[in-house]
């Protein structure tokens, strides 16, 4: 069998202009593969740490020399002769040559940038899909996908409060028509908001930037652009919030800008209570901030039956503190981002403590995103039901979604589609 030859990283930029970095493992049998490391703007204090140089001179201290030099002088001999077949062994060593509980020594970049591109490589030498070589050729389910095609938050600023407005396809038989649904009420929100407001930006995920003055504008907008592309809100199509709440949260409360107000923890949850009543929402994410976790219960306490509640800042993709989650029970879903915890074999341990929750589980790409296509093979090798890559707009975003579009053609008839039944939490 091959072995790893060589393990290489150089850098490259992502979609916001920012330095990662790209690794790229060679094998014995000249098969090669790599990987690129995106970059979050709105993210967990929890999250496994990303080495930057900290050179002002340089790329004002993002550069990602010191993480290229990690590759090349620490992770390249250990792994050079090493099996890439065993993915949990590459993970392993690559966690003990680090060391530490939050990545801090390698940098969570440089060890995932090395654990996907030996995926890769492996997959590569057998002459597979990526998809096919995690799953050994048994998974055939393809995720729905969660559209953010308004921005606001740390991925927009001067637009809403919260940070995703999202529509989610939820009639669709196949991922083919769940996409051209995305695209078409994308392009009608285009032109509601030029009607309405003249102008927008897009936000750092592909989504418009309007300057609304509130944010059940945002919900209400969205709904009208559903309602023109030809689609029924709440039966076609449901709406997904990111509140992102961890940037809102300021010494025990809440500040909601645009609306001039500061809420409780409580109030919040009565805030969402309203809107879930008014509007057809059917999941909120990081409804409230990161360690909020009495907050969270409360959420779950009121929504839990009605709503799909997702953490992402709250668990960081981080086994022991989604055991927390199911234990006190502070959500129904978690949301998987590879590089908040630094492995590929991690990632999967969070997905299947989650499953055996009975939680639904949600792939997701970052604000900070490259071309790099890993998270759509993981959203079907590993079924997570659910996928959200931004707006169907920008070419970091779309890369994605395409990827996924090939893969149930290359399927054919055995393509299974998620769709609304991924939704499981959610009362629709």
């Amino acid at each position: 069998m091959s072995i790893i030859q060589s393990v290489h990283a150089r850098e490259v930029l992502d979609s916001r202009g920012n330095p990662t970095i790209d690794v790229e493992v060679r094998l014995s049998d000249g098969a090669r593969g790599s990987a690129m490391v995106p970059s979050g703007a709105s993210t967990g204090s929890h999250e496994a740490v990303e080495l930057q140089d900290g050179d002002p001179a340089r790329y004002h201290g993002r550069g990602m020399l010191r993480a290229i030099s990690r590759v090349h002088d620490v992770i390249c001999p250990a792994l050079r002769g090493v099996s890439p077949f065993d993915q949990s062994q590459v993970d392993g060593m690559l966690m003990e040559l680090d060391g530490t509980p939050d990545k801090s020594r390698l940098g969570a970049n440089s060890i995932l940038g090395t654990s996907m591109a030996t995926a890769r490589a492996a997959a590569a030498s057998l002459g597979v899909p990526l998809y096919r070589y995690l799953s050994q050729g048994s998974a055939n389910l393809l995720p729905i996908p969660m559209f953010n095609v308004l921005n606001g938050g740390r991925h927009a600023r001067g637009s809403t409060d919260f940070q995703e407005f999202m529509v989610v396809p939820m009639s669709a038989s196949t991922f083919a028509e769940a996409l051209r649904a995305g695209a078409e009420i994308h392009n009608r929100l285009l032109r509601l908001i030029e009607d309405r407001y003249m102008y927008t930006g897009v936000g750092d995920e592909g989504g418009f930037a309007p300057s609304l003055p509130s944010n059940a504008h945002a919900v209400e907008i969205l709904l009208q652009a559903i309602q023109t592309a030809g689609y029924e809100p709440g039966r076609d199509c449901g709406i997904a919030l990111d509140a992102a709440a961890t940037e809102l949260h300021r010494r025990g409360t809440y500040h909601l800008a645009r609306e001039g107000i500061w809420l409780t923890s409580e109030e919040l949850v009565e805030y969402y209570v309203d809107w879930v009543e008014q509007y057809p929402i059917i999941s909120i994410e990081d409804g409230l901030s990161e360690d909020d976790w009495d907050g969270w219960e409360l959420l779950y306490r009121r929504l839990g039956s009605k709503v799909q509640l997702v953490g992402d800042d709250l668990y960081t993709t981080n086994v022991d503190r989604i055991a927390r989650g199911v234990q006190t029970q502070a959500s129904n879903s978690v949301l998987i981002k590879p590089n908040q915890i630094g492995t590929l074999t991690e990632t999967l341990e969070a997905i299947r403590l989650t499953r055996q929750a009975g939680w639904s589980t949600v792939m997701s790409h970052r604000s900070g995103e490259t071309e790099d296509t890993t998270i759509a093979d993981l959203s079907v090798a590993w079924e997570t039901g659910q996928i959200k890559s931004g707006a169907p707009c920008r070419s970091e975003r779309l890369a994605k979604y395409n990827r996924i579009l090939k893969i149930e053609q290359e399927m054919g008839a055995d393509a299974r589609y998620a769709g609304r039944d991924a939704l499981r939490h959610a009362a629709v």
